[in-house]
């Protein structure tokens, strides 16, 4: 067999190697849901009944459960990656007038709605993971289906280039549940046109 002959062989290997390692590493969807289902249920049983929960004990004696959007795998996207180049400290407000710095990191920019909507990723000061943000968002269901101060998504960078955010993760602020505690206010890149249909709604 003539070496071109073996190298085509090798090359087609490879790829097709590649294709169906993709196709089978790619989540099931059946083990997607029930990962979501099993984080709501610890946001839950947190709310419920953790020590350091936002809920006032009589609240928590009437407390029934959190609500949610159906959980819709088109509201997990991937995003590219957009680093500041000048990565400015940001004093973010709180809704108690007070504010809290962070690094103004990076811009996450994906498609979703039938458009191209773009996020400003924050870093904590003092967050040891470089690969790791905080994400404070509004939308078009900010104020009526969830609560107006907008919700939040901790993402986590998983490509040289890329990051996935996941909506069927966002939760709401501690806030959301009691006016006492102070809230970081989503900046105003962070102000989506359109619905996210997705993640927790508002709390009642």
């Amino acid at each position: 067999m003539k070496t071109n002959h073996i190298l085509l062989i090798f090359v087609t290997v490879v790829v097709l190697a590649a294709v169906i390692y993709t196709l089978t590493s790619a989540e099931d969807p059946e083990t997607y849901i029930e990962k979501i289902e099993a984080e709501r249920e610890r946001q839950y049983k947190f709310i419920r009944y953790n020590i350091e929960s936002p809920l006032t004990e009589e609240q928590k004696r009437d407390f029934k459960e959190l609500t949610f959007y159906p959980i819709d795998p088109t509201y997990k996207v991937k995003a590219r990656l957009i680093p500041n180049e000048e990565k400015k400290v940001r004093e973010v407000p709180l809704t108690d007038g007070s504010k809290e710095r962070y690094i103004e990191h990076s811009f996450a920019e994906f498609e979703l709605g039938g458009q191209t909507n773009r996020l400003l990723l924050l870093q904590a000061i003092d967050e040891t993971d470089m690969r790791n943000f905080f994400l404070a968002f509004a939308d078009e269901t900010s104020g009526r289906e969830t609560y107006g101060g907008g919700r939040y998504i901790n993402a986590r960078q998983d490509g040289k280039t890329s990051i996935t955010i996941d909506f069927n993760l966002a939760y709401n602020p501690y806030c959301a549940y009691n006016p006492d505690y102070a809230c970081p206010i989503p900046p105003r890149e962070n102000i989506l046109k359109i619905p996210i249909e997705a993640g927790e709604k508002n709390y009642k």
